[in-house]
């Protein structure tokens, strides 16, 4: 009877484990996910450099590179170090991971597009391999 108890009590724990890392919404492939590369376009093709999304550092914000290029584009934005996505769909490039040096918010199509600031207009999309 012993034994029933200990084996009912690891399945209670085991399965309360599963629900709550499943409901959670993350998973080991999530936290897996290779680094995503996207073009950051200026008024509409005036310039262009890559920018690529790291590995995740907390919920929300992950690493984050910049092409030195991408100066050409909106001079202080290679300092960005962070990428934070909000709940709102929202996405910032900071320094710090908290102050934002450029916000995007998600376009019409597929991607971004910057609001603040508000000039230059820039536009972040998927890059293609």
């Amino acid at each position: 009877m012993k034994t029933l108890s200990v084996l009912v009590a690891a399945a209670v724990l085991f399965g309360g484990f599963q629900l709550f890392h499943v409901g959670s919404g993350e998973s080991a492939a999530d936290e897996a996910t290779p680094s995503s590369s996207f073009r950051l376009v200026a008024n509409g093709d005036e310039g262009a450099c890559a920018v690529t999304r790291g590995a995740a550092v907390s919920a929300g914000v992950s690493l984050l590179t910049v092409d030195a290029n991408c100066r050409g584009l909106m001079p202080g934005i290679e300092r960005a170090k962070f990428w934070r996505e909000r709940d709102d769909g929202t996405v910032a490039f900071s320094a710090n991971g908290i102050d934002p040096i450029v916000t995007f918010s998600v376009a019409d199509g597929d991607g971004y597009e910057s609001y603040a600031p508000a000039s230059p207009l820039l536009s972040l999309a998927a890059a293609s391999n």
